[in-house]
């Protein structure tokens, strides 16, 4: 569980820089936030989860398109997230 903590704090510090220094829609920093919502998804926190996976997805759909490597590895982390809620169908939609 320390080991989850101290990723969260991680990811929250560099999302923090990133957002200051690159801005919150520049790319590196919308991953960082998808990061953050995949430790969070560790902790079984999956409503905040979704909305951030969800929130992330839109933004870097905007920004780099359907298609980018990016936009897709979030649109798994999104499926795997709704599978280990049960949400099977969702999760195909989204794969």
């Amino acid at each position: 569980m320390i080991r989850h903590w101290f990723r969260k704090e991680m990811n929250r510090r560099a999302l923090a820089g990133e957002e200051k220094v690159l801005g919150v829609e520049h790319p590196h920093t919308l991953i960082t936030f998808s990061y953050l919502a995949s430790v969070l998804q560790v902790q079984g926190k999956y409503e905040a989860v979704e909305k951030m996976q969800r929130q992330a997805l839109a933004e870097l759909e905007k920004v780099l398109g359907v298609g980018h490597p990016n936009t897709l590895s979030v649109v798994s982390h999104l499926a795997s997230m709704l599978q280990d809620q049960g949400k099977n169908e969702a999760a195909e939609e989204m794969n």
